[in-house]
């Protein structure tokens, strides 16, 4: 699978601070390889339709849907994200 970085998710991934974003990147790469990552506790968001959100920490979290043959990246901040999805 590849990613797919939608624009909303470009401009809040260059907002995070750069030891988020080093962390971003490796949980990024977990999710090629192995969706079920346990550290990514991906799971599906109940309001909105064919949107999974997995974990970067405690603090953040990433929203993205499931194409044929890539993961679209929707959004990625703090854990209020999804009031902002």
């Amino acid at each position: 699978m590849e990613l797919v970085r939608t624009d909303r998710f470009v401009r809040d991934y260059e907002a995070l601070p750069a030891k988020v974003r080093k962390r971003v990147d490796r949980k990024l790469a977990y999710l090629v390889r192995n969706i079920a990552h346990p550290s990514l506790r991906v799971k599906r968001v109940r309001r909105l339709e064919g949107v999974f959100e997995g974990s970067i920490s405690m603090s953040y979290r990433f929203l993205f849907s499931i194409a044929p043959d890539a993961y679209v990246l929707i959004r990625i901040g703090k854990h209020d994200i999804l009031d902002k999805a």
